[in-house]
């Protein structure tokens, strides 16, 4: 009878799907979605499934479809868990207004029932993630974190989860060591990130202590694929290399679509924002992985296969964006331009009008009554690191909303004193792997420049901060970038500068290792979201005309 209702209920869901795809889906599309292996309809009997996610960034309208699928699931007679990997804390104001709250908020409703953390939950400090982690009903896990004070994890390195049929699945988190200089490092000084062979160590004592007691061991890694993290190992097809006795990795950080490493190894993830749910499928009785794959909830800009809402994590959805657009939604100025947001080619790559934009406004709303003292007028200059740079602007009305979503971090306008050979130090460093992507790529204001990526970046020693080591290595000379003029001026490589950035980067945040070692530096306390809304309503006057921002201003030469 069991298994009837089942079939029943599966060609229900089944021919309302199939409708809900001729809807939106051509002989085309089909064709394109080649790997979408997702067989509705067929009998789950005996398998346990593994949903997962990573890099949410705040698209709560995607829990309640984690959820329905979920449901769906069981309904075929599996059991299911739910996890993620990473990045739920931060990326649209949905989230981020609450620090990272309302997606604790979210995952409890969808129902989770383990997840690792990312970089980006110590966005707002360990102190408010440790504060949203005790609301958590599920489990949390980190092998590769210490509290610097006692030695001690911060979390559990794992944890062991028996399904009803028996079937014993231990889970390993592991998070990027490159969280010390991805976040603002003043907000994590009292923890350490295990980094190079350290990162190899802990996670296979991770996985020993518990591989003896169970069927599986899954790696919940935030760690991902980007050339950006070779250099140091730090991706998860190294870690794999590395660690033995891992049946399955489900990673993220680096945004990939991908249902196995580029040379087979067991690695899959989802992308990033709910545009695919994973799906692991393990057989009960010879407790081994049989397939796994992921589900699109995207097809271009339109939302195709869900038909699998959990009504009630909906509605949970659903009233924080109602409250949330309330407050943000308000139009404040308008733009006859598209602002470019993009990661890559964009803001992390190259100069854009976006970047522009966000740099002038810092600098403006820190001499615009008077001034900076120490310096000259025009020996000021902006930058700010392309990887906190987070949306696009379309042409047309703009809101606070529009504004926190391409700047979600909370950061603000900060003002360090450097010498000229010192900026060439943070642009050199910030561009070391020009043309591939970095996250502390500069975006500029006052500063014509030039990076000649034919010339091989001249690696010295790593970055030190506060005692701990980075991500990121010193230029041994200044070989690839050129300073042309500041503001006009000729550079000065003995003359001091005041840069206006963002409180990330002037305490060595990404690659700006210089701007923590400065002589001089303060944060004005003005938020970064704040500034580019007053420069826009007042310095623009409410209009950003395609005259001013239509195209790059072109203070960035890339030779190639």
């Amino acid at each position: 009878m069991k298994k009837l209702l089942a079939l029943v209920l599966s060609l229900c869901l089944l021919l309302g799907c199939c409708a809900a795809f001729a809807e939106d889906w051509t002989a085309a599309d089909y064709a394109a979605k080649a790997d979408f292996r997702y067989e509705l309809g067929k009998d789950y009997t005996g398998k346990t499934v593994i949903l997962h996610s990573n890099d949410v960034h705040g698209q709560i309208a995607g829990y309640a479809y984690i959820a329905g699928l979920r449901d769906y699931f069981r309904s075929l007679g599996a059991e299911v868990i739910l996890t993620d990997s990473g990045d739920f804390s931060q990326g649209t104001v949905y989230v981020s207004s609450s620090k990272g709250a309302a997606a604790v908020e979210m995952m409890n409703a969808a129902g989770y029932d383990v997840v690792t953390l990312g970089n980006h939950e110590f966005d707002f400090g360990y102190a408010q993630l440790i504060d949203n982690l005790s609301k958590a009903n599920f489990k949390t896990i980190c092998a590769s974190i210490t509290l610097d004070e006692t030695g001690e994890s911060i979390l559990p390195a794992s944890t062991v989860i028996t399904t009803e049929s028996g079937l014993k699945i231990g889970f390993v988190g592991v998070e990027t060591p490159e969280t010390v200089t991805k976040v603002n490092p003043g907000l994590v000084n009292m923890i350490t990130f295990a980094a190079f062979d350290k990162l190899y160590e802990t996670t296979q004592k991770a996985v020993d202590e518990i591989r003896g007691e169970v069927d599986l061991v899954i790696g919940l890694f935030h760690l991902g694929v980007d050339n950006e993290s070779k250099a140091n190992g730090y991706r998860s097809v190294d870690a794999l290399a590395k660690v033995t006795g891992i049946d399955m990795v489900l990673d993220g950080h680096s945004h990939t679509k991908m249902t196995a490493g580029q040379n087979g190894e067991s690695i899959q993830s989802t992308g990033t924002g709910f545009a695919n749910i994973g799906v692991v499928v393990i057989d009960n009785e010879s407790k081994g992985i049989e397939s796994n794959f992921l589900v699109p909830t995207y097809f271009g800009s339109k939302l195709y296969s869900f038909k699998f809402v959990n009504d009630d994590v909906k509605a949970v959805s659903d009233a924080i964006t109602a409250k949330v657009d309330e407050e943000y939604s308000a139009v404040f100025a308008t733009t006859e331009v598209l602002l470019n947001g993009a990661k890559a080619p964009g803001n992390r790559t190259e100069e854009t009008n976006l970047g522009d934009l966000i740099t002038d406004a810092m600098v403006w709303s820190v001499v615009k009554e008077g001034g900076i003292e120490q310096v000259e007028p025009n020996a000021v200059v902006g930058i700010t690191n392309g990887g906190g740079i987070r949306a696009t602007i379309e042409a047309g009305d703009i809101t606070k909303k529009d504004i926190n979503t391409v700047l979600p971090f909370g950061n603000t306008v900060a003002v360090v004193y450097v010498t000229g050979a010192e900026l060439l130090e943070a642009l050199e460093a910030s561009t070391y792997c020009t043309p591939e992507a970095i996250g502390g790529f500069p975006q500029t204001s006052g500063i014509n420049w030039t990076v000649d990526t034919t010339t091989p970046y001249d690696q010295g020693e790593v970055y030190v901060l506060d005692g701990k080591e980075s991500s990121y290595f010193a230029p041994a000379s200044i070989k690839r970038v050129s300073i042309v003029s500041v503001n006009g001026n000729p550079f000065d490589p003995d003359a001091t500068y005041a840069v206006v950035t963002n409180n990330f980067c002037a305490v060595g945040g990404d690659t700006y290792n210089v701007f923590f070692r400065s002589s001089s530096r303060f944060d004005t306390g003005i938020p970064m979201d704040e500034a580019v809304m007053a420069y826009v309503s007042e310095a623009l006057e409410g209009k950003i005309t395609d005259e001013a921002y239509g195209q790059p201003r072109g203070s960035l030469s890339i030779i190639q």
